[in-house]
């Protein structure tokens, strides 16, 4: 019998309301106790967490770790299961959704089976593997749902791309709310997105860019919502990036649909004029939008109509990155970057309080995956991140547990930190000075 405490912090545990200094008892892997600090018990080792956070483990719902199932020891990549695992630790997050769309993607019983099996093995944070929507990705044939889920997938996607066929876009979605599953959809309009780079402004016209238009997102977001209210299938909207998007979600949440959205941070904090120096770390999928956007996804997540923060952590490795502005791949890391960045963001302006910001990457992650995850309640599983909210750092992705480097925040100073992250009751991450 193992016990763990952790003493004198402020206990932020917003699927209980509770909010208030306290300990935390652990025992066998669990929350054993919470009280008042000194009224829960002793334990064998005793973690003393004054001025500090302590608030279930984060869960993101969106992350790329590029390790291929079936694949060996000789083979590379850009992130692996392990050092994706090992960076989302030491970004506070004990759980994430690892997307379906390597090489090749997880479209098969099978192949969901090795992920899980892989994650198992790595012991760091929980990697749920998201499996495909369609056989290989190509959007033509639905993949075995049933199947996938009984081998441990928590949502179905095709991400990287939408199903361009409504007649199989609908049949996945009418098997996933059958089978009582989440569709996690990559929301644009293939057709109206065609060849583009950046986002469709001045900026792309001065570069000489083709521009990826707000309508190729803002009508399959729209085209997800309808598809949502009549199959009832839990349709989560991933990457939200326009004001159009967000006016559509909330429409759909006022008409009780069951739709959920996400944003990142880079979608919060950074616009198209990033890339006026054409540095391939600012280019992403859905693209940086203007200053108009960046608000209006803003003020959603505040306002709840977007339900909770995830990444996309998208690792590419340098020479990929290095490549001139139309041949450079889209995306960016943000696994050990976000805290610090919505914290800043959210909480030092201050838009948000600390406790609605740890509900947006906790307790609403795990509402929209319908997961048991997400809470400092008795019983459930002790995965607990310990911050520190005054810590001030220097984002430097050379000193990140992630095989990548291209996150978009490097060099900005930031509040608040990840300090300890536990799974399962186990430290897995400790910061160092």
């Amino acid at each position: 019998m193992t016990r763990l405490l952790l003493t004198g912090g402020r206990i932020i545990d917003p699927a209980s309301g509770r909010d208030a200094p306290g300990d935390l008892l652990i025992e066998n892997g669990r929350i054993a106790a919470i009280g008042d600090v000194g009224k829960v018990g002793r334990a064998e080792t005793a973690l003393d967490c004054t001025g500090l956070l302590v608030v279930p483990g984060l869960i993101d719902t969106h992350v790329h770790l590029r390790e291929a199932p079936f694949s060996g020891p000789g083979d590379d990549f850009a992130e692996t299961i392990a050092s994706g695992a090992a960076a989302a630790a030491a970004g506070g997050f004990t759980t994430v959704c690892a997307m379906p769309n390597t090489t090749p993607p997880l479209d098969s019983a099978e192949a969901v089976a090795w992920y899980v099996e892989q994650a198992r093995q790595v012991n760091l944070a929980r990697v749920l593997p998201v499996g495909c929507m369609t056989r290989g990705r190509e959007g033509r044939v639905p993949a075995n749902l049933a199947a996938m889920r009984d081998a441990g997938a928590c949502a179905f996607s095709d991400d990287g791309a939408d199903v361009a066929d409504d007649a199989v876009f609908e049949q996945v979605l009418r098997e996933a709310a059958r089978i009582g599953m989440p569709v996690f959809c990559h929301c644009e309009n293939a057709a109206l997105a065609e060849g583009g780079v950046i986002h469709d402004s001045p900026l792309a016209t001065a570069l000489g860019l083709p521009g990826l238009p707000r309508d190729a997102e803002d009508v399959a977001v729209a085209r997800a919502c309808e598809a949502a209210e009549r199959t009832g299938c839990r349709v989560h909207i991933q990457h939200v990036s326009t004001e159009g998007a967000v006016e559509t979600v909330r429409r759909a949440k006022a008409d009780a649909l069951p739709v959920t959205a996400e944003a990142t941070p880079h979608h919060l904090t950074l616009t198209v004029d990033a890339l006026a120096g054409r540095d391939a770390v600012f280019k992403v999928n859905p693209p940086l939008r203007t200053a108009r956007d960046t608000g209006a996804v803003l003020a959603a997540v505040r306002d709840g109509t977007i339900d909770c923060l995830a990444t996309d952590h998208a690792p590419h490795t340098a020479e990929a990155k290095a490549r001139r502005l139309a041949e450079a791949p889209f995306g960016m890391i943000g696994l050990e970057s976000a805290l610090g960045v919505c914290a800043t963001t959210l909480v030092e302006t201050p838009l948000m309080t600390w406790p609605e910001l740890i509900e947006r990457m906790t307790a609403a992650p795990a509402r929209v995956l319908g997961i048991d995850a997400g809470t400092l309640a008795v019983g459930a599983r002790a995965d607990v991140t310990v911050i520190d909210p005054a810590a001030r750092w220097t984002i430097d992705p050379e000193r990140f547990a992630s095989r990548a480097r291209n996150c978009p925040f490097a060099g900005r100073e930031v509040k608040g930190r990840v300090v300890r992250t536990l799974v399962g009751g186990r430290v897995v991450y400790e910061a160092t000075a």
